[in-house]
């Protein structure tokens, strides 16, 4: 007779709770089943994909993308099936190697700490500093080349002596009016052998154009308020005017009192023998 455990002692002892209990994906699956909830309801409370609650419920966690991500849906997804997430993450936690281990801190703070800073160049400054430059030097400009009056345009369409006779304009050291009102005598001055039309928007604002006798487009746009403009030709000047009401016509030196309508659009021609609507 031996003395001893029979071989059958020494086998190593079995937890039966071990065995009885379920994988993740089935206890996840057993209680969505006993609170009467389809895929579909589980999915929508949890905004879980369809085909990722399949695949933790088989117990596959490769469409999670990441250990990170299948703790989080197992978590979520108990709770929605009113499990204590706490358990099912320690199981995944044993069957997937536990959580990462953290970073340390501090080696890479100092590290951080003591590398040089790189600095490129700060273009947004520069951009600024150049566009403070040019509108300065636009302010400038336009302030010198005003010559203490409203400048009008002067579209000739014969010989450039003409043009520069015309609207040559003696200078004047003392203080005027940038926006003087036109008057009989600022275009009284208007060559004879030419048709003069001084065109100004005097209660709003209206898109005008203007041609020569040979349809050449001496302007096209929006005329603002109180801005004044002055057309030439040796022989005609088209006229079209957007809104007529709100405009102002000197034509040889003469002002036109005609009664224009507001909003009226009108189509007029002038001649060296005008004022007359043509």
């Amino acid at each position: 007779m031996s003395i001893g455990n029979s071989p059958e002692d020494e086998r190593p002892f079995e937890d039966a709770s071990e065995e009885a209990r379920p994988s993740i994906g089935r206890a996840l699956r057993q209680a969505r089943i006993a609170r009467g909830l389809t895929v579909d309801d589980v999915s929508t409370a949890t905004r879980v994909r369809i085909a990722i609650i399949h695949a933790i419920e088989a117990d596959d966690f490769t469409p999670c993308g990441g250990d990170v991500y299948a703790r989080g849906h197992i978590r979520t997804l108990a709770r929605a099936v009113r499990l204590d997430p706490a358990p099912l993450i320690e199981q995944f936690e044993a069957t997937h190697g536990g959580r990462p281990a953290p970073t340390p801190a501090a080696p890479l703070f100092e590290a951080e700490r003591i590398r040089p800073e790189r600095r490129g160049p700060n273009w947004t400054a520069a951009m600024v500093a150049a566009i403070v430059a040019v509108i300065g030097f636009v302010g400038f400009t336009a302030v010198k080349g005003d010559g203490g009056g409203t400048k009008e345009q002067v579209a000739d369409g014969t010989t450039p002596e003409a043009s520069t006779s015309a609207s040559a304009v003696p200078k004047n050291d003392k203080p005027v009016d940038i926006t003087p009102a036109p008057s009989d005598s600022a275009i009284a001055a208007a060559p004879q052998d030419k048709v003069t039309v001084q065109v100004t928007a005097t209660d709003g604002r209206s898109w005008i154009s203007a041609k020569d006798h040979n349809g050449r487009l001496l302007f096209d746009g929006l005329l603002k308020q109180g801005e004044s403009k002055t057309f030439q030709d040796s022989q005609k000047v088209n006229l079209v005017l957007g809104d007529a009401g709100v405009i102002q016509l000197y034509v040889n030196g003469t002002k036109i009192d005609d009664d224009f309508r507001p909003g009226a659009v009108e189509r007029l021609t002038y001649t060296k023998g005008d004022p007359q609507v043509g």
